[in-house]
């Protein structure tokens, strides 16, 4: 016999407080037995069990436990000598202390928990209890509750993905068939999703949207707008803001009969990016999601922080699904507003990609998670600072466009020769925006610059 993560060897009852040690380390990790009358080495010492021994050991496991541990001993023989037996389980959740001190178990060992990992320890054991979307809002009542958005979201929900609740459910069964209710009160979630006015109870529940004139928060507020009222109206309305503060390109192409349309990012990566902000976001915090919109790029504002352990690399990689509040998100997930997989971040940088864009930032601020879309780089702004000829910034644009340009192209363009055309080419070769293709007669050029 030798001592293991789940076994441990006492020479003797004398040990006592050093078994009280090792019953909380095996509560507190996968449980185990000990084994007592065996020495360290593996050396079947016995003991001598009187009338009061295991009575007695028993009582002073249950005093100095906490909450209070009643083990399962019992009396055995190995190599025909006694031994007690001390069968001690995992504490499910519960955090046992022996001698008002946490223990844990590591390897063959006993080793006291740190203070910081018993706060945590602490934290995760309560964090249900805790969480925020799951609260009771005591002085609501369900006159707070709208009730036509709520047979709206139901709707919705039966439609989009089957949700199993009759549109005419009695509002109060509804949320409580949502999981909105708790001991038949009205959740902070309720109030966020569905409240007539969600701001008489949480005025930092808002999304502010700022347009600026140029690059920089210093500059020139064009547009502004603090958009309030349930979750789901925000995403609805800070969409509307976004499409009137941001530009509609059209050209027409070669061979199509319609004039082709595209925004300066892909709706689907800006619907993502806003519903995360929105439904991810820590609502204990005093400061509101916010929307920024600049000549070159967009951000998404969301207060609160990573999961433990995440790091905004984890953002770009494959990864589970922890959202910071459930309930919303649950909700969400019944409108197609988002998809409960973990995937959202990784969709952001494909439809970036796909639009053509600049693979999209993750940052985190040490208050909030800020997700920012970028512009090509080939704004006016940044053009304009390359004094380049009207002639130069037509073979642009014709790419951006058209995806491609030929030197025979600008020469018809133009209506200029060969040894024009290659110089107006060369140039831009040089600055770096485009990069040259193909071979022989086949040679094409593209944007080189994002």
């Amino acid at each position: 016999m030798k001592e293991t993560d789940k076994v441990e060897l006492k020479k003797s009852t004398g040990e006592w407080k050093e078994i009280i040690e090792t019953i909380s380390s095996f509560a507190n990790t996968d449980g185990g037995k000990i084994y007592v009358g065996v020495s360290p080495s593996g050396k079947v010492l016995g003991v001598d069990i009187g009338k009061n021994t295991i009575e007695d050991l028993t009582n002073k496991i249950i005093t100095n436990t906490e909450p209070q541990i009643y083990p399962k001993i019992s009396i055995g023989k190995i190599d025909n000598k006694e031994v007690i037996l001390v069968g001690v389980k995992n504490a499910s959740g519960e955090i046992v202390l022996a001698f008002g001190r946490p223990y844990k178990r590591v390897g063959k060992s006993t080793v006291r928990m740190s203070k910081n990992e018993y706060e945590r320890m602490i934290l995760e054991k309560h964090k249900e209890e805790l969480r925020f979307d799951i609260q009771v809002y005591e002085s609501a009542n369900f006159t707070d509750i709208d009730t036509q958005k709520l047979k709206e979201f139901v709707k919705s929900a039966k439609n989009e993905r089957g949700l199993d609740i009759p549109i005419n459910t009695p509002p109060k069964e509804a949320l409580m068939r949502l999981g909105l209710l708790k001991e038949n009160k009205l959740t902070n979630s309720s109030l966020l999703l569905f409240g007539k006015e969600p701001q008489k109870f949480f005025i930092q529940a808002e999304v502010k949207c700022v347009r600026f004139k140029g690059t920089d928060v210093t500059q020139t507020i064009i547009d502004m707008k603090e958009v309030g009222g349930n979750l789901i109206d925000q995403v609805i309305e800070v969409e509307k803001f976004i499409f009137n503060n941001i530009s509609l390109t059209s050209w027409i192409e070669d061979g199509k009969i319609q004039r082709q349309e595209k925004w300066e990012y892909p709706p689907k990566a800006m619907r993502e990016a806003l519903v995360n902000a929105i439904c991810h976001r820590d609502y204990r915090l005093t400061s509101k999601a916010q929307v920024r919109i600049f000549n070159d790029r967009i951000e998404f504002w969301n207060p609160g922080k990573l999961p433990e352990g995440w790091t905004v690399e984890k953002l770009k990689q494959k990864h589970e699904s922890k959202p910071f509040n459930p309930l919303i998100a649950k909700a969400f997930l019944w409108i197609k507003y988002i998809e409960e997989v973990g995937t959202g971040t990784n969709k952001i940088i494909q439809w970036c990609k796909e639009w053509e864009l600049p693979e999209p930032d993750f940052e985190f601020t040490g208050t909030s998670m800020v997700v920012t879309l970028r512009k090509s780089k080939l704004t006016e702004e940044y053009l304009g600072s390359l004094n380049l000829s009207e002639q130069e910034l037509k073979i642009i644009s014709h790419i951006i466009a058209n995806k491609k340009i030929t030197s025979g192209e600008i020469q018809k363009m133009f209506n200029v020769t060969r040894d024009t055309s290659n110089r107006y080419l060369k140039r831009l070769l040089d600055l770096g925006l485009i990069d040259r293709k193909g071979s022989g007669r086949f040679i094409y050029y593209v944007l080189k610059v994002k």
